[in-house]
C-alpha cells in the first residue's frame, strides 16, 4: 500500500486568496496611517472583500482562465456569456450594504435587496442612470469606468427623505469585458446626520437659556455697582429678581445633567423591585409648599397595597417629580391636580397626572417631549420652566421600558399618563 500523492489545492480555494489579500492590504494601509481598525473601515474592507470574490468567476475549477460556453446561436438565439453570468447573484444579494454592480456600458448586472428597497427602479440590464438620477453618482460610474480608479461621493437625497448615503464606486475586472465591471456599495448617513444636527440644536438652544437670565443678572450688578450703588431701594428692587435668574440658570443646568444621564443610561433596564406608591408619597410631601404657594390642591389616590415595578429609585422620583411639577406650573392657579397609581390590567402598574390648567392644542402634542419644546413660550419661561421637564421623563420611560400617554382637551387641562410593566 503506498502513500496517496500530495495534491494541489483545488482552484476553488486559490480563489479566496484575492480576498484575503485583499483584507490584509486594506489592514496594512490602515496601520500604516496609523489609524485603528473601527465600523468606520467596514465599508472599505467589504468593498475589498467582495471585488475579490468576484474575481474568483476568473478561475475555472482547474485553475485556468474562464471562457464562455460554446453556444449555438441558431438552436437558441442567446448571447455567449457576459459579465453579468459570471456574477454570483446570491452573493450580491446577501451583501449587508446597499449594493448596485454596473458592465461597462452602465447597465445594471446586479443588485443587492437592500439597494433594491433603497432605489425600487432598479431593474437588472437597465440603466442605472433610471434608477439614480444624481449626475454627481452617474459622473462617478463614468468616469470609474473610464480610469479604473475608485472613489467616494455624497449622495443627498434633500427633495425626498432627506436622506444622505456615502457611495464608495469601484472598478471590478472582469474576464469577459476589458473594461471591467463598477461596483457601487452606499452607506446610509441619514440617521447619523440627524443625530449631529440634533447636537448642534441641542448646544444652541442651551446657550440660548443660558445666555437670557445671565445677560439679566450682568445688567443688574454692573447697575449697583454704579448708578445705584447707594440706592437702597434699587438694591431691594433688583435683588429679588436677581436671585430668580440665578434660580432658573441652576434648574436649567439641573435639567441638562439630568436629562444627559438619562440619555446615558436609557439601554440599561433597572431590576430593583421598587413601589411606586412610596416614591409618589415623597414627592408629594416634597412639592406641598409649591402647590400651597399657587393655591393648588393635590388629590392623591393610591392603591391599599405596594404597587411594585422594577425601576432605579432616583429616577423614578425625578419621573415623578418633572410630572407633577409639571401640573402644578400649568394647571391653573387655585385649581387641582389629581396624582393616580392604579393597576390598568394584569402585569401592568399605571401613574397619571391630571391638571385642569388650559389644555394643549392637538398640533403641540406630539412635540411635547423634544427638548426645549414649549407649547406657550411666554407662559413656560413665566412659570420657571426650562422646556426640558418632558423630554427627560420621556427618556426615563424608554429605560423603564413604559409608555408614555398624553391626552388633552383644549380649555380642559391635560393627562399625563406613565404605564409601567409590574
Amino acid at each position: 500500500m503506498t502513500d496517496a500523492p500530495d495534491r494541489a489545492p483545488p482552484a476553488s480555494h486559490k480563489a479566496w486568496i484575492p480576498a484575503v489579500g485583499a483584507g490584509l492590504a486594506a489592514m496594512v494601509a490602515l496601520a500604516a496611517t496609523g489609524q485603528s481598525l473601527s465600523w468606520s473601515a467596514l465599508p472599505a474592507l467589504s468593498t475589498f472583500a467582495l471585488c475579490a470574490l468576484l474575481w474568483r468567476s476568473r478561475v475555472t475549477p482547474e485553475g485556468g482562465p474562464a471562457t464562455a460556453p460554446s453556444v449555438e446561436p441558431a438552436a437558441s438565439g442567446e448571447p455567449a456569456t457576459t459579465a453579468a453570468q459570471q456574477i454570483d447573484p446570491a452573493l450580491i444579494d446577501a451583501f449587508a450594504l446597499p449594493l448596485i454592480v454596473t458592465d461597462a456600458n452602465a447597465m445594471v448586472i446586479g443588485s443587492s435587496a437592500s439597494a433594491q428597497r433603497i432605489f425600487p427602479g432598479i431593474a437588472y440590464g437597465r440603466p442605472v442612470s433610471l434608477a439614480i438620477r444624481d449626475p454627481d453618482f452617474l459622473e462617478a460610474v463614468t468616469l470609474t469606468m473610464a480610469d479604473r480608479t475608485s472613489r467616494v461621493i455624497m449622495l443627498i437625497e434633500s427633495a425626498a427623505l432627506d436622506r444622505a448615503l456615502r457611495v464608495h464606486v469601484n472598478p471590478v475586472p472582469s474576464a469577459s469585458d476589458r473594461r471591467g465591471l463598477v461596483m457601487a456599495v452606499f452607506e446610509d448617513l441619514t440617521e447619523q446626520r440627524a443625530t449631529e444636527r440634533m447636537r448642534v440644536d441641542f448646544i444652541a438652544n442651551a446657550s440660548h437659556e443660558l445666555r437670557t437670565p445671565l445677560a439679566s443678572l450682568l445688567g443688574f450688578i454692573e447697575t449697583l455697582q454704579g448708578p445705584a450703588r447707594e440706592d437702597q431701594k434699587a438694591r431691594e428692587r433688583f435683588l429679588p429678581i436677581m436671585r430668580e435668574q440665578a434660580g432658573r440658570m441652576s434648574r436649567l443646568i439641573d435639567d441638562l445633567l439630568s436629562l444627559s444621564r438619562a440619555e446615558l443610561r436609557a439601554h440599561q433596564q433597572p431590576t430593583s423591585p421598587i413601589d411606586l406608591t412610596s416614591i409618589v408619597r415623597e414627592i408629594i410631601d416634597s412639592l406641598s409648599l409649591s402647590a400651597k404657594e399657587r393655591g393648588v390642591i393635590l388629590e392623591v389616590s393610591l392603591p391599599p397595597r405596594p404597587a411594585i415595578i422594577k425601576g432605579d429609585r432616583d429616577d423614578l422620583l425625578r419621573l415623578v417629580e418633572n410630572l407633577v411639577e409639571n401640573g402644578i406650573r400649568y394647571g391653573r392657579e387655585g385649581g387641582r391636580v389629581r396624582i393616580a397609581v392604579m393597576e390598568t390590567e394584569p402585569g401592568q402598574v399605571a401613574l397619571s397626572v391630571r391638571d385642569h390648567g388650559p389644555g394643549i392644542a392637538p398640533e403641540h402634542i406630539p412635540r411635547l417631549t423634544e427638548r426645549f419644546y414649549r407649547a406657550d413660550l411666554s407662559h413656560s419661561r413665566e412659570v420657571g420652566g426650562t422646556g426640558l421637564g418632558l423630554a427627560i421623563v420621556k427618556h426615563l420611560v424608554v429605560r423603564h421600558r413604559a409608555r408614555l400617554e398624553i391626552e388633552s382637551v383644549p380649555g380642559d387641562g391635560a393627562t399625563f399618563r406613565v404605564v409601567f410593566p409590574a
